[in-house]
């Protein structure tokens, strides 16, 4: 499954064209490499995503083309959630 599509099904990202936007600034890894929009993730994957001040490392447990929202957090388990301190 591409990842851009992941992260909506998974509901970590609210839209496709967002998740893609974010992809292409290049600070998402899959599995320690930079991800773009059209990479493959499958089951076991450790993805590192920056959202905001948000540094999350998290580990893909399922690839399906759809979720209910009450089912989206079993897509993935949270290993780590870092908060990003400015460096004013």
């Amino acid at each position: 499954m591409r990842i851009d599509k992941y992260l909506k099904v998974s509901r970590l990202i609210k839209r496709r064209t967002i998740a893609k936007e974010l992809l292409e600034r290049g600070i998402f890894k899959i599995n320690g490499k930079i991800a773009k929009p059209s990479s493959t993730i499958k089951e076991g994957d450790i993805l590192y995503l920056l959202l905001g001040r948000h540094a999350l490392t998290i580990k893909v447990l399922k690839t399906e083309n759809n979720s209910k929202k009450e089912n989206a957090s079993s897509f993935y388990e949270l290993i780590s959630d870092e908060i990003i301190e400015d460096e004013d």
